[in-house]
């Protein structure tokens, strides 16, 4: 599976008219303009990948840390280090403000319950004094994860019922679903209480958010 998705996300970002290249293109630009980091910054990427990197033009030094097997090692770049490690627990990988920057795109949601995502944030906060955290919004009327108009507002019945039947034709797909939780914005706020707000939109919808404190 995680084969899988590293193919497609290759492919996506590969081809020369797709939306999500687009997208993410334009998200890194934006980050680029809000966050500001200086020429040979030291970016610690959480959950990231180099292909997101390779839409911009930098010299940054980034370090990317996923968990084991998830890290493409056949990338040969003096800019991108890669670390196997949990982003919500890297005391003994690294000290203190290790980084200028911390960055990550669509994980958070990914990294389990409150306990998590709350260790997660402390790393955060801890590794650097900027950062940018990007998380898709709950207001989106299309859920990213699953395809299903505003799945994590239905009944627990109906979601139950999808479950099952995910789990019974698609079990790893569902394993990464049912370990998904999508957080408002408020629920961001309080995790990154002194940062701003930057709302990412299409066809004029909230689609992601990104709470980010700039490098000053």
């Amino acid at each position: 599976m995680q084969i899988l998705i590293r193919h497609l996300s290759q492919w996506a970002y590969k081809t020369k008219h797709s939306p999500i290249l687009k997208g993410r293109a334009k998200r890194m630009k934006v980050f680029q303009d809000l966050v500001n980091p200086p020429p040979g910054a030291k970016i610690l990427d959480l959950g990231g990948s180099p292909m997101v990197w390779n839409l911009i033009d930098h010299d940054y030094q980034v370090t990317m840390v996923n968990l084991p097997g998830f890290n493409d090692l056949s990338i040969k770049d003096p800019r991108y280090q890669f670390v196997e490690g949990d982003a919500c627990d890297l005391e003994g990988v690294f000290a203190d403000q290790s980084f200028d920057l911390v960055f990550s795109n669509s994980v958070i949601e990914h990294v389990g319950d409150e306990t998590q995502q709350a260790a997660f944030a402390r790393e955060v906060h801890r590794l650097a004094p900027a950062h940018w955290i990007q998380t898709p919004s709950d207001r989106f009327p299309l859920e990213v994860h699953t395809g299903v108009p505003f799945y994590f507002r239905l009944p627990s019945g109906i979601r139950n019922r999808l479950h099952r039947s995910w789990e019974k034709k698609l079990p790893v797909w569902y394993d990464m679903i049912s370990n998904t939780r999508v957080l408002s914005r408020s629920q961001m706020s309080s995790l990154f209480p002194d940062s701003v707000c930057y709302r990412e939109r299409f066809a004029l919808m909230e689609k992601s958010y990104a709470f980010y404190k700039p490098i000053s």
